[in-house]
Order: structure tokens, then C-alpha cells, then sequence
């Protein structure tokens, strides 16, 4: 099949601020395999360089993956190992031309209802200043669930924040500490944020210290909000080693490699009795459609990433109405509008 790539670098609405940094701009990679197209995303604090996605997309032979009348299985055992936002673009590629040549979209294809969609939550990021927050929840208050990052180095800081957002806005509440904090931090934080009543915590501990989650659990009492792990879950054996004291997964295509990565990490999640939320990058519309059609097998949704951008390279996709969200009845992963992509086979 004709094989092409690209690179672009999104340039996003206002800084987006989390534990990890701030970025003003997100660059992410683009996969053309015959009539399909699938998105992999640069994310700063992870240990992968444009260069690595890039040079691995450059040495892909496109008749690797078959011709038009491809075997999906086949075409995606043919993708070659390497860094997993590359790899996903190119599954998702593959899925996207098999939805196509199906005539159907993917969620169909799979048996799966839209109408299990969770409402997606609205990203804000930490606040440089008490008036940027209240200014930043003056422009969202209206939408039913957001989701807070907090991890500001100050645990007692990051409660005061989630504290705030409760008092200006009747939305629903995530909070997402980024690995921020220490067992501690966090089992200090917890018993306020039940008070307040949020949805989940996201990846409250560092990436890599499973035993840390264990730790954490058995300090907690009951009622706690649900506790997801996001950084700390790259894997289905990171999935396994936390199981008994996650809850629940934010399973992202980034991570996994693609959507077939991701279908088995949300049965592994659910064989362990846990919950699920799909979730994005800060993305363009491919990768968070792709994502979307996921979202029927999930608790909760956070596929806000096209939204953040200020001048979109592509549109269209899944339906976004406040974080409400509606698949494409378009074959494949749906049907996009390009700006002005840089040449194919050219990394910028």
C-alpha cells in the first residue's frame, strides 16, 4: 500500500501547564497508509525525540502492511517494534484503511454502541495566579465535567485549587496530579479531595514505584475516589503489578501503540475489576477520534486534546458539544479536512 509521513507542530490555545512543564506548542506525527491516517503524539516528558519518530517512520516499507484487500491482523503484526507514538500512528493507519474498505466505522465494526459514549471532561491546566484560575473556570463553568491538573509542589496548594474550581462551578471534577506527589502528600490529600467529592485522582505517585501504589492503598480508608493510573501504566504488565491498588487506567493510544495496544489493555484492566478511562495527548482530530471509538467500553472519557489547539492542521471527526461527544458515522476512523500538512516523507 502507498506509504506516507509527516510531522506537525500544533500551536495550542493558551499555555498548558502540568506537573511536568508547560508547552506552548505540541508536536505530533502523522501515518498515510493507502486511504487510512493515524496519529502518534510527541509528549515532552516522555523519553522519545521527534528524531526517533521520524527516523522510524522513514525506514517503513508500505508493502510491508499488503495491498488494498490487507489482513488488519496481518498488516498490524507486520508493524515492526519501535517507539510506541510511531507504532500507533501506523496502527491506527491500518484500522482506518480496513474501516474504509469495510464502509463502516470502526466502533461499528466492532460491535460497540454509541449511545455508552461518557461525557468528556474539559482540561485546565495548573494556574500560574489565583485570578488565571478564576478566569479559566469563568470560560468553562458551564460544561458538566472538568478536569483539574494540579501538581504544583505544594500538596496543600493543589487541594486549595480543586477547593476553589468546587466553589465557582456545579461541574463534575477529575483531578490529575501527574505523578506529583509522594505517598504522604497523597494520603493526605485524598481524605480532603473525598470531602469535596471529585470524580477520580489521577496518577497521584511517581512513575516506575508500583510497591508506592500498595503502600498508598493501605493508608487509605474507605471511600476514597477512585485512583487511576496514567504515567505508572505503560504496559499490561505495569497494569498486572498494580492491580489491588489502582482502580482504574487511562488507557491512551499514545501509550499502547495503537488501538489494538489498547483494546487489550482496557480487557486486562477489566479482568482485574477495574475501571476504565479513555483518554488522549494533546492531539488533532485523528488521534482523538481514534481514540473516541474506544469510549463506549469506558467509565470515563477525557478526549479534550483537539479542542485545545488554536489552529487545528486537520479537522473534523468525532462530534464535540460541551464534552459531549459523538462518533462519525463516516468509515474508518471518520472523515478529515487537512490545512496545509508539510510534504509527505519529510519530517519537519
Amino acid at each position: 500500500m502507498r506509504y506516507r509521513y509527516h510531522a506537525v507542530t500544533h500551536r495550542l490555545r493558551a499555555p498548558f501547564r502540568v506537573a511536568h512543564g508547560a508547552s506552548t506548542t505540541r508536536t505530533t506525527v502523522f501515518a498515510h497508509v493507502g486511504d487510512g491516517v493515524g496519529e502518534g503524539a510527541l509528549v515532552p516528558y516522555y523519553p522519545y525525540a521527534l528524531e526517533d519518530l521520524t527516523g522510524y517512520l522513514a525506514r517503513i516499507d508500505g508493502a510491508a502492511f499488503g495491498d488494498g484487500s490487507f489482513s488488519l491482523e496481518t498488516a498490524l503484526a507486520a508493524i515492526p517494534d519501535g517507539p510506541a507514538p510511531a507504532r500507533c500512528a501506523l496502527d491506527v493507519a491500518l484500522h482506518d484503511a480496513w474501516g474504509k474498505r469495510e464502509g463502516a466505522p470502526l466502533w461499528r465494526l466492532w460491535g460497540l454502541d454509541p449511545a455508552r459514549v461518557p461525557v468528556s471532561s474539559f482540561t485546565l491546566s495548573i494556574p500560574e495566579t489565583d485570578e488565571a484560575l478564576r478566569e479559566a473556570v469563568r470560560s468553562v463553568a458551564h460544561l458538566p465535567v472538568l478536569k483539574l491538573k494540579v501538581g504544583t509542589g505544594d500538596v496543600d496548594a493543589d487541594v486549595r485549587i480543586v477547593e476553589a474550581v468546587r466553589g465557582m462551578t456545579e461541574a463534575v471534577l477529575g483531578v490529575d496530579a501527574n505523578a506529583a506527589w509522594s505517598v504522604d502528600e497523597a494520603a493526605r490529600a485524598l481524605p480532603r479531595l473525598a470531602e469535596i467529592g471529585v470524580l477520580y485522582v489521577e496518577q497521584p505517585l511517581a512513575r516506575g514505584d508500583h510497591a508506592a501504589w500498595h503502600r498508598l492503598r493501605a493508608r487509605l480508608p474507605p471511600g476514597m475516589p477512585p485512583l487511576l493510573a496514567d504515567e505508572s501504566v505503560q504496559g499490561l504488565d505495569d497494569l498486572d503489578a498494580l492491580a489491588g491498588a489502582a482502580d482504574g487506567v487511562n488507557v491512551k493510544l499514545t501509550k499502547t501503540g495503537g488501538l489494538a495496544g489498547a483494546r487489550r489493555l482496557i480487557d486486562r484492566a477489566r479482568a482485574h475489576g477495574m475501571r476504565v478511562l479513555v483518554g488522549c495527548m494533546v492531539e488533532s482530530a485523528v488521534g482523538v477520534t481514534a481514540a473516541a471509538h474506544l469510549a463506549p467500553l469506558a467509565d470515563f472519557a477525557d478526549l479534550d486534546g483537539a479542542v485545545l489547539l488554536a489552529d487545528p492542521a486537520v479537522t473534523g471527526g468525532v462530534g464535540w458539544n460541551d464534552g459531549r461527544l459523538t462518533l462519525p458515522d463516516a468509515p474508518g476512523v471518520g472523515s478529515f479536512s487537512w490545512g496545509n500538512p508539510p510534504p509527505f516523507g519529510h519530517p519537519l
